[in-house]
């Protein structure tokens, strides 16, 4: 271990002590150990100089008025200050001021300094700024060697408009990064920041979470996280171990989340969920991406959209899910001329007249589209089809491509199908081109209607009547009074209505305008046959139950 050595440049006329020995004082600037390899601390100026010994061989030395010191590249500037030699200790008081080679200045006005080690004890109104950053504390240790600065009894960080607080903190100067641990609270213009520790970097102003950490911005939005980053220059930041972010009604949560400010995007893999509770919907995703700004919603890999109803939720699956808003939606109508566009906001008011949907208000401003495999789950109703846009104005799914839905035993099909909802229950199917309507009357036998057209209309989210127009056609089971078979009718009209009871089943067919047709006896007919063109039946393909969506 090196020994420390005072050196002393002294112009005797900077120091005189009335009557005392002068001489004498001199002598004593001369009994630094020789041998001592260490590098000298220089004392390059000061205004009275003393020296005095102890029974226990201690000596000091003491300095006093505008002192200045050298040390290993380090300046030290106090009021006043004594110098243990035994024990190689320095004490200072007053307006202590280290510059740690011009990069560092630690401030404060109690100064205890182990010269063997250069580690530093500051204590009262202690401050250490690298110019940009400014750390306050009562209580500082200081490596003056590693350049690390340490409390452990509160303090704080001030860095521009950021302000940072802990009950202890490790600051590394060098690299500017800081450990803070215990009640740690950063305060910025646009954050707030509340955790028991976190690490930080003042010159990047990136912060990094390490245990459970809440942050509120500006605008309110809340995340909650264990894990990650956030970089508080850029906006840009990234969350693991299943963070959660409440923006206003809307709340985001999964296996991880990153977002970026300046672009309003975010992304959250794994397990992702978005609830919306103005909008009564959630997303459930293993990958989901939303614009803040515009308030669009890119849900993909296994994506499950849940319409919220009071007792009977509409859920839809598909390969890609997609949702913004039908302003914009409308303004790229406007801007295009699209024609294509124009029928997705057009409301058949036929069986909408004099009602209201009273859940409509909230998801009014939004739509939804789907794409590749769409399934469709309600305990009421259930369909697929191939691709699916759903407008929260009108509250009209319209399915394309092969759209089938099913009603307790009842089939419809078609080109496109267009179905409205009623406080998120099913109202009416509209179906067009190659339209047909399959029930299930027993195995193998199937009631059957078809037409240009068919619409079926619901009461409280079962069926009530199915009506085909346009060269309709029928295929009808007949049975007697005691539900046994003794023929079928085969029919055309302009238009053919499917009607049920209250118990959902099939309670008689009824035919319009010029019917015309045959009967046969149920020992004559050739089940096999009874199919009317385009006839298929798609049960494999119905969602049985919600949980089907997600594998």
């Amino acid at each position: 271990m090196k020994y420390f050595t005072w050196s002393f440049i002294v112009v005797l006329g900077s120091w005189m002590w009335g009557s005392q020995d002068n001489t004498k004082a001199i002598q004593h600037l001369h009994f630094a150990p020789v041998q001592d390899t260490m590098k000298h601390i220089e004392l390059r100026s000061f205004d009275r100089l003393g020296y005095r010994a102890d029974n226990d061989s201690s000596k000091f030395r003491t300095v006093v008025g505008h002192v200045k010191a050298l040390h290993e590249g380090t300046w030290f500037f106090c009021d006043s200050a004594i110098y243990n030699i035994k024990e190689r200790k320095l004490e200072a008081f007053g307006n202590i001021h280290i510059n740690d080679g011009d990069s560092i200045h630690t401030y404060g006005d109690y100064l205890r300094y182990h010269a063997d080690r250069r580690y530093a004890y500051l204590q009262k109104n202690v401050r250490l700024t690298d110019g940009k950053a400014v750390l306050t504390t009562n209580e500082l240790e200081y490596d003056v060697a590693l350049k690390i600065g340490i409390y452990k009894n509160g303090g704080k960080v001030v860095n521009g408009k950021s302000v940072l607080t802990s009950e202890e903190a490790y600051y590394y100067s060098d690299i500017k990064d800081a450990y803070f641990k215990r009640n740690v609270v950063l305060n910025d213009p646009q954050y707030n920041l509340k955790a028991d520790s976190l690490l930080y970097n003042l010159t990047t102003e990136t912060a990094r979470f390490i245990t459970k950490t809440t942050i509120i911005d500006s605008s309110k939005r809340k995340i909650t996280t264990s894990e990650g980053y956030y970089d508080l220059k850029n906006g840009a930041a990234q969350f693991g171990l299943n963070p959660v972010i409440e923006d206003g009604a809307v709340t985001v949560t999964g296996n991880k989340i990153a977002f970026d400010e300046k672009t309003g995007i975010s992304q959250a893999e794994g397990n992702a969920v978005l609830i919306d509770t103005a909008q009564g919907i959630t997303i459930l995703a293993n990958q989901l991406f939303s614009n803040r700004n515009s308030g669009a919603l890119l849900a993909t890999k296994k994506p499950l959209l849940i319409i919220k109803q009071k007792t009977d939720s509409i859920y839809v699956a598909a390969d890609t899910l997609f949702s913004g808003k039908l302003s914009d939606l409308a303004t790229l109508r406007d801007s295009t001329n699209a024609d294509t566009l124009k029928g997705l906001t057009v409301v058949n008011t036929e069986s909408l007249k004099d009602k209201k949907d009273t859940a409509a208000s909230d998801t009014a401003s939004r739509y939804f589209e789907a794409y590749r495999n769409v399934r469709i789950f309600s305990d009421s109703l259930q369909a697929v089809c191939d691709s699916l846009f759903y407008s929260g104005k009108d509250s009209i799914f319209r399915m394309f491509r092969d759209p089938v839905a099913w009603a307790n035993k009842t089939q419809i099909s078609g080109d496109t199908m267009y179905l409205y909802t009623l406080n998120k229950q099913p109202l009416r199917a509209y179906v067009f081109n190659n339209a047909i309507a399959v029930n299930e009357t027993a195995k193998e036998l199937y009631n059957q209607i078809k037409g240009f057209t068919i619409n079926a209309y619901f009461i409280n989210g079962n069926i009530d009547y199915i009506r085909a127009k346009g060269e309709a056609e029928s295929i009808y089971y007949v049975m007697d009074d005691d539900s046994a078979y003794v023929g079928t009718n085969r029919m055309t009209a302009d238009a053919i209505d499917m009607r049920f009871d209250s118990t959902k089943e099939l309670s008689q067919i009824a035919f319009i305008n010029q019917p015309k047709g045959t009967q046969t006896p149920i020992k004559q007919v050739n089940v096999a046959e009874m199919r009317l063109r385009g006839f298929r039946w798609l049960e494999a393909r119905r969602p049985k139950t919600k949980y089907e969506l997600f594998e």
